[in-house]
């Protein structure tokens, strides 16, 4: 780095400790898109501007014009467990013309009892999904209640990512590249694995892990000025991230973190380790970050290309001001809001947040 950027680094870094000239946004509030449906997950947008919504209790609603249909059919079956469920949906981004849905999902199939993340694709035909296809299920099943991740992006080549948390057991799966869990996943759309994933010839590690290290991603996104994903994910008690999943990195869970366990207990090793990664920003005390989405829209200039993130311990959303590769400040944009799962832009432009309890909200400026 030459010494002006790096001095304009250094300026933004102070900038964001102190205070000082920080950015003053307008005052924004929500209204509601629909009520209806209880604990909302994930969005995606059919082109003739329909939404899809996945209710972690096991159904898919197309919401048209504020009105919400009855449970679509052809649902994958769900082992409603904890935080298992219907997870997230993509749509392709050339599902114009191929038509490809994706879900994520607790799926009871697989080895052992209990359940596991699977991803599966399907087509829409009325209100029933068909030629269903799990292109990636995670191994082994557990009864444990928690740390499905389940969220999705595509990037702009096509490739899909998608998270799978720890399932509850940290120390056995998330360090180890043969194990699922703890980890980001990079596939093709048909569930193959591209040739250049970082561990493909690396003897029992799973070709299709990106990253791993992670301890329950529930937030990921493509940042729009460097194509890099980005991710959230849940610390224990304290310790809530933000990373830039690059391939083959480790992110240092369960023994680099900044919490520390449920019981007060010390968890993690230390905050730092060699060969582990930071984060670029972190909460401590924990919000319970979830959902996490880049603005690139004219309705909101002033938030352009910074990141949105729902929080649901913190009933909040918060603005991260990015520069580059950094976190230079954070901002409650909404605070009592409700539990904010997923966070999206939909191709009207505008920020669309999914509460639990409170269903599907969209986000306006105040005036």
């Amino acid at each position: 780095m030459n010494s002006k950027k790096w001095f304009s680094a250094l300026s933004l870094s102070i900038l964001a400790v102190t205070g000082a000239e920080a950015q003053q946004f307008p005052s924004y509030t929500t209204d509601v898109v629909t009520d209806a449906i209880e604990m909302p997950w994930g969005m995606a947008w059919l082109p003739n501007g329909d939404m899809l919504v996945t209710d972690r209790n096991g159904e898919l609603y197309r919401v048209s014009d504020g009105e919400v249909s009855e449970p679509l059919a052809g649902v994958p079956e769900v082992h409603v467990n904890g935080q298992g469920g219907l997870l997230d949906i993509e749509a392709h981004p050339d599902y114009a013309s191929n038509g490809w849905l994706y879900l994520t999902f607790s799926d009871p199939e697989g080895n052992g009892e209990g359940s596991n993340t699977s991803v599966m694709r399907a087509k829409l035909n009325g209100n029933r999904l068909t030629d269903q296809e799990v292109i990636y299920r995670a191994m082994e099943n557990s009864n444990r209640g928690q740390h499905y991740g389940g969220r999705m992006v595509f990037d702009a080549d096509g490739y899909l990512y998608f998270s799978i948390g720890d399932r509850g057991d940290h120390f056995t799966n998330v360090q180890n590249l043969s194990r699922d869990g703890g980890k980001i996943y990079r596939i093709m759309d048909d569930g193959s694995v591209p040739e250049d994933n970082p561990f493909v010839h690396i003897p029992d590690a799973i070709p299709a892990v990106w990253s791993y290290g992670h301890r329950n991603p529930q937030g990921i996104a493509i940042n729009p000025e460097t194509g890099e994903v980005w991710n959230s994910e849940h610390g224990p008690r304290g310790g809530d991230e933000i990373n830039i999943a690059r391939a083959a990195n480790n992110y240092g869970w369960p023994y680099v973190g900044y919490g520390i366990n449920y019981n007060g207990e010390p968890l993690a090793e230390d905050s730092h380790g060699a060969g582990m990664e930071q984060p670029i920003w972190y909460w401590n005390p924990s919000i319970a970050i979830a959902g996490i989405e880049f603005v690139d829209s004219d309705h909101y200039p002033e938030l352009s290309n910074n990141l949105l993130v729902g929080a649901l311990a913190g009933t909040r959303l918060v603005l991260l001001e990015v520069w580059e590769d950094r976190v230079i400040r954070s901002t409650d944009i909404l605070t009592g809001i409700g539990r904010v799962r997923e966070v999206e832009q939909g191709p009207d432009g505008y920020i669309y947040l999914a509460i639990e309890g409170g269903g599907i909200h969209r986000l306006l400026p105040a005036e």
